[in-house]
C-alpha cells in the first residue's frame, strides 16, 4: 500500500511539474476558457460579481459577448494586465447596467483585478485612479437607472474590489523581496568565489615563482664555480615549473567542473611518486612531503614531522591543511633564506594540527621598514589573511607571528571528522 501511495503521488507530481514548466499565456488561456465554460453552467450562476441588482432583462445575444468579454481577456492578465483590466471591467459595467443575469463569468472582474496588482509594472498608481473613478461612474449610472443599492453598498463592494487588488500587490511585492534576496545572495556568492579563486592563485603562483626565484639566484652564483650545482639547481627550476603549471591546470580544472568529480579522491592520496603525482590529483595533506622535497632542493632546510594516525579528511580540510604548509615554507623562503625550518603535522580523531617553525631573526612585519625592492614580511601579505579566512570557514583557528627568540611561527587548526573510508 506504501510503495502504490508513492506510485500514485508520483503520477501526480509529474504532471503538475509539466504545468508548470509551460508558457504563461498558454496557462492563462486555459483558465480565460474554463472560466468560459463555467459561465453557462446553471448552478453556479449564484456565484459571480453583482452590484447594479436592476431588474433582469433575458439573455441575448449582447449579453453572450458581455460574458466573454469578462472572460476570454483573462488570456493576456499577465502580459497586458492593464489591458484585460479595462476591457473586462467595461464588460461588466455594461452588464451590470443593462441588467443581464449574473454569471460566474462575473468572477473574471476578481482575476483581472489581482492580476493589475501582481503584474503591473507602469502606471500602477494611475491605472488605479481611472478604475476608481470608472467604479464612481458606474454607481452613478446604476443609482440613476433605479438600483436599489445605497452608498454603503457601494463602498461594500468597492472595498472587495480594492482588497482583491491589494492582494495582488502584495504577491508582487513580495516577488519582487525574493528576486533582490537571490540577486544579493548571486553578488555575495560571486564575491566569495572571486576571493576564493584569489587565494588558490596565491597560494599556487606565490609559492611556486619564489622556489624558482631562489633556486634560479642560488643557480647564478654556481655556474662558475661549481657548474655541476648550478645545472641541478636549473633542473629544481625547471621542475618546480612543471608542478606550478600541474596545479594551475588543477585549478582550472576545478573552475570549470560542474561537479565534484575534479576533486572527488584527491583528497585521500598519499605522496604521490615524483613522476606520476603530477597528473589529475589535486593538493591534498598526503602531499605535504612533496612541499617539503621543494623547499629543500630550493635551499631552505626543513624537516617533516608527522604525529598521529592519518585518517581520510574532506577535500575543504586537505586542501586547507595544504595550503598552509605550503604558504609558511613560501615565507621561509623569501624572508628567512637558509633558515632551519620544522614542519609539524598532528592528526587527532576530530581535528588536525599544524605547525610551521622557522629560526633565524624575526621577520620584518612593517612595511615602512623594508627595502624598496623587497615586499612586506609574512604579517603584512595578503597569504596569511587568505588562509585565516579559509581556516575560518571550517570553523578552525590559524595563528603567525614572531617568535620571542627570533624566527617566525605559523600555527593552525582545523576540527575535522575523519570521513568514512569508502569500500
Amino acid at each position: 500500500m506504501f510503495h502504490q501511495g508513492l506510485l500514485r503521488t508520483a503520477w501526480l507530481r509529474i504532471p503538475l511539474e509539466r504545468w508548470k514548466e509551460q508558457d504563461a499565456f498558454l496557462k492563462d488561456g486555459v483558465l480565460a476558457l474554463a472560466l468560459t465554460l463555467l459561465a453557462f453552467v446553471p448552478t453556479l450562476s449564484a456565484i459571480g460579481a453583482q452590484i447594479g441588482d436592476l431588474p433582469e432583462r433575458p439573455a441575448n445575444a449582447p449579453a453572450l459577448g458581455l460574458i466573454l468579454a469578462q472572460t476570454l481577456p483573462l488570456a493576456a492578465r499577465r502580459r497586458w494586465p492593464a489591458g484585460c483590466l479595462a476591457v473586462v471591467a467595461v464588460a461588466f459595467a455594461v452588464h451590470q447596467a443593462l441588467g443581464f443575469a449574473t454569471t460566474f463569468g462575473s468572477m473574471g472582474l476578481y482575476l483581472a483585478l489581482y492580476s493589475s496588482g501582481a503584474h503591473q509594472v507602469r502606471f500602477r498608481q494611475g491605472l488605479a485612479g481611472v478604475a476608481s473613478a470608472g467604479y464612481v461612474a458606474l454607481a452613478v449610472v446604476l443609482h440613476r437607472l433605479g438600483s436599489p443599492q445605497d452608498v454603503t453598498d457601494y463602498l461594500a463592494f468597492y472595498l472587495v474590489l480594492a482588497a482583491v487588488r491589494l492582494a495582488g500587490s502584495g504577491v508582487r511585492k513580495r516577488r519582487g523581496e525574493e528576486a533582490e534576496r537571490r540577486r544579493l545572495a548571486a553578488e555575495v556568492a560571486t564575491a566569495a568565489e572571486r576571493a576564493r579563486i584569489a587565494r588558490e592563485l596565491h597560494d599556487v603562483v606565490t609559492h611556486h615563482v619564489t622556489a624558482m626565484v631562489v633556486q634560479a639566484d642560488a643557480a647564478q652564483f654556481l655556474i662558475t664555480s661549481a657548474p655541476e650545482r648550478a645545472a641541478t639547481g636549473m633542473a629544481s627550476v625547471s621542475d618546480t615549473g612543471r608542478r606550478a603549471l600541474t596545479e594551475l591546470r588543477y585549478l582550472l580544472g576545478v573552475l570549470e567542473a560542474t561537479g565534484e568529480s575534479t576533486t572527488a579522491g584527491s583528497a585521500t592520496d598519499g605522496p604521490a611518486h615524483e613522476g606520476s603525482s603530477h597528473g589529475s590529483r589535486g593538493p591534498a595533506l598526503g602531499r605535504v612531503g612533496d612541499l617539503v622535497e621543494q623547499a629543500r632542493r630550493s635551499g631552505q632546510p626543513v624537516k617533516l614531522s608527522e604525529r598521529g594516525e592519518r585518517r581520510p579528511r574532506s577535500v575543504d580540510v586537505e586542501l586547507a591543511a595544504y595550503r598552509v604548509v605550503q604558504e609558511a615554507l613560501t615565507n621561509a623562503m623569501k624572508y628567512a633564506t637558509g633558515q632551519p625550518t620544522w614542519v609539524l603535522v598532528r592528526h587527532g580523531e576530530d581535528r588536525v594540527e599544524i605547525g610551521v617553525t622557522t629560526d633565524g631573526p624575526a621577520p620584518v612585519t612593517s612595511p615602512a621598514a623594508v627595502p624598496a625592492t623587497r615586499e612586506p614580511g609574512p604579517e603584512g601579505g595578503r597569504g596569511l589573511a587568505g588562509l585565516r579566512a579559509r581556516v575560518r570557514m571550517l570553523d578552525g583557528e590559524l595563528e603567525a607571528g614572531p617568535r620571542p627568540g627570533g624566527g617566525f611561527e605559523v600555527r593552525a587548526t582545523i576540527p575535522s571528522e575523519p570521513e568514512p573510508v569508502q569500500e
